[in-house]
């Protein structure tokens, strides 16, 4: 960590070197704006030039197909030291490590797609209106009802966008004189949501129970602030999976402390709905939690079901609320009907509806492939977040120069990683953040692991030392005695 120290020091002292030379030049060139204030400033600019641009092509790579297990990679030039990347014709087939395409939705399906076409034919790629106005089909309702049902609540309401799902609600659900205790690794949408309602922010330790109820002990007791009134509604907000941790929410101990303080339980299942559970219900499902203990259920369709946008399932007072009130559902285009359709299909395909047992069988090999591919690279000594189940896996690279080199070294094997640095997670906490699909065979993982393996090794981001290998070479049957000889 304190080499780590050292990188980012040296790397902010030559920016701020070249900055100073920088606005020297700057001062004898004319300017048209002469009088205004820079309109980019702040270390958030200062990161973005000095040490973003530097290794700007490990993100953003643009595909030219269906996000499957495989799909096109478009390669990119740099004639000015990565300033600006230019795309070329050639493609490269890649494994597929980074989307969450957790069911294996995203690519054409014998059930989904034949149906996404059909609605496309029957009601267009955009309703070009808003819920309120001309823009509820009878997809939207029937979506709504089938959302409902799947999550085991009485209703519930889509939109358009994952994160104005988390972004637009809160500051309808509470406002000044409300109080939102957030864990502290939520979701930026989550952040700008809770900022945006006007409600006191406080923030508990990440997944920590016990902290979460002191902090609600300590509140209630001193109540708002300078009038020290009592809390108008209090709601605590967390993830079912973290996205940047792959740890699963310890919901039945929270769900435990907010039922003790009366205070109201936000579970964001972005990640979780539809990928984890033995029907694929989510982290309620999983860990055994009523779904009634959860007041306000949040999340999004652009992972397991392979669409776009976003729901809130509660009661229906709740839910006919936020279609009076919510700016989401009021003033922007509803949700497309082809992508309505395709989240339609799929809870149906997952809950056995189309006939067959695919659905069950995707949620068996999702589960299989994650809790596989977790095990075999801490037993390569990569040091991995996360728990059990969850079809999200970061590997840990501290060390900003091991984000290009990890990036660039799989891609030139054909191995399409995502790596997640600054603003995204704490400056020296930067990661690969695998994700992993049902639609992933295992000779993919295997391929993955060989590579992963290799560049580990040759980048040095193996902390932790490797678990000796044990292969069996030969079996050998001794008359009376079934043992298994290893040499």
């Amino acid at each position: 960590m304190e080499f780590c120290f050292e990188i980012y020091g040296l790397l902010f002292a030559f920016g701020q070197f070249r900055d100073f030379f920088r606005k020297i030049f700057d001062w004898w060139q004319a300017s048209n704006l002469q009088g205004y204030a820079p309109i980019c400033l702040g270390l958030e600019d200062f990161y973005i030039r000095r040490l973003y641009l530097r290794i700007q092509d490990c993100f953003g790579r643009p595909i030219a197909s269906a996000p499957d297990a495989w799909f096109d990679v478009v390669e990119r030039y740099s004639n000015d030291n990565n300033k600006t990347l230019k795309r070329t014709e050639k493609i490269s087939r890649c494994l597929n490590l980074g989307s969450y395409n957790y069911l294996g939705f995203a690519a054409a399906d014998e059930y989904c797609t034949p149906r996404v076409i059909d609605s496309l034919n029957r009601f267009s790629a955009s309703t070009c209106s808003t819920r309120v106005d001309g823009g509820t089909t009878t997809l939207h309702k029937e979506l709504e009802d089938c959302v409902a049902n799947f999550v085991a609540k009485p209703a519930a309401v889509v939109f358009g966008m994952g994160y104005v799902t988390n972004s637009a609600i809160l500051p309808v659900i509470i406002g000044k004189g409300g109080l939102i205790i957030s864990d502290s690794l939520n979701h930026n949408s989550i952040v700008n949501g809770a900022r945006g309602s006007g409600a006191t922010i406080r923030v508990f330790q990440h997944n920590t129970p016990s902290h979460l109820e002191k902090v609600l002990r300590e509140q209630i007791a001193e109540g708002q602030p300078r009038t020290h009134r009592p809390w108008k509604k209090i709601i605590v907000v967390v993830e079912g999976i973290y996205s940047m941790e792959g740890e699963l929410c310890k919901l039945p101990e929270i769900v435990a402390v907010c039922k003790k303080y009366k205070a109201y339980v936000y579970l964001d299942e972005a990640h979780s709905i539809g990928a984890v559970g033995k029907t694929g219900r989510g982290v309620c499902e999983l860990l055994g939690v009523d779904t009634a203990d959860v007041d306000i259920m949040m999340g999004t369709f652009t992972k397991s079901f392979g669409s776009c946008g976003g729901y809130i399932a509660g009661s229906k007072e709740l839910i006919q609320y936020l279609k009076y009130t919510c700016p989401a559902h009021l003033y922007a285009t509803s949700i497309s009907p082809p992508a309505a359709q395709q989240i339609i299909s799929s809870i149906k395909v997952i809950l056995g509806e189309d006939g067959s047992s695919r659905g069950a069988q995707k949620l068996a090999r999702i589960r299989e492939n994650s809790n596989f591919f977790r095990s075999e690279l801490q037993k390569m000594g990569f040091e991995v977040l996360g728990d059990n189940d969850s079809p999200v896996m970061p590997i840990m690279l501290y060390n900003p120069a091991k984000i290009p080199a990890f990036s660039r070294e799989c891609l030139k094997q054909n191995i399409a990683v995502v790596t997640v640095a600054f603003p995204a997670t704490p400056l020296l906490l930067a990661r690969a953040r695998i994700c992993i699909s049902a639609s992933h065979t295992r000779e993919d993982l295997l391929k993955a692991l060989e590579v992963i393996s290799q560049v580990g090794d040759l980048v040095g981001i193996k902390y932790f030392p490797a678990e000796p290998k044990k292969e069996l070479q030969h079996q050998e049957q001794q008359p009376g005695k079934d043992t298994i000889k290893l040499e």
